[in-house]
């Protein structure tokens, strides 16, 4: 569980991240979340973007692919939200205590 300075910290981070997953009208599939998996175990900070075809909102397609991928919503704004999951084996982020 993250605490409200973690979040600021991971909020900051993802502020100069580019939006690499696209969630569209076929909503959290078996493949984007696989997609998300692997870019969360390359990177650990991901945002995410939910097109206006997508039936889900925004907090629903965060809650469902943190859910899946088990990871953390960070950050929900507008059409995009942050997801983290810590790298335990090559952790990159350091996060403050």
């Amino acid at each position: 569980m993250l605490t409200g300075k973690q979040r600021a910290q991971l909020r900051a981070l993802a502020n100069n991240a580019e939006t690499i997953v696209h969630i569209g009208k076929g909503g959290v599939t078996e493949n984007l979340v696989r997609q998300a998996a692997d870019a969360l175990r390359a990177r650990e900070l991901i945002k995410c973007r939910v097109l206006e075809s997508a039936m889900l909102t925004t907090r629903e397609a965060c809650d469902e692919l943190a859910e899946k991928t088990g990871a953390e919503g960070v950050q929900v704004i507008g059409s995009r939200f942050v997801l983290y999951k810590r790298n335990e084996e090559e952790p990159r982020i350091e996060l403050v205590k």
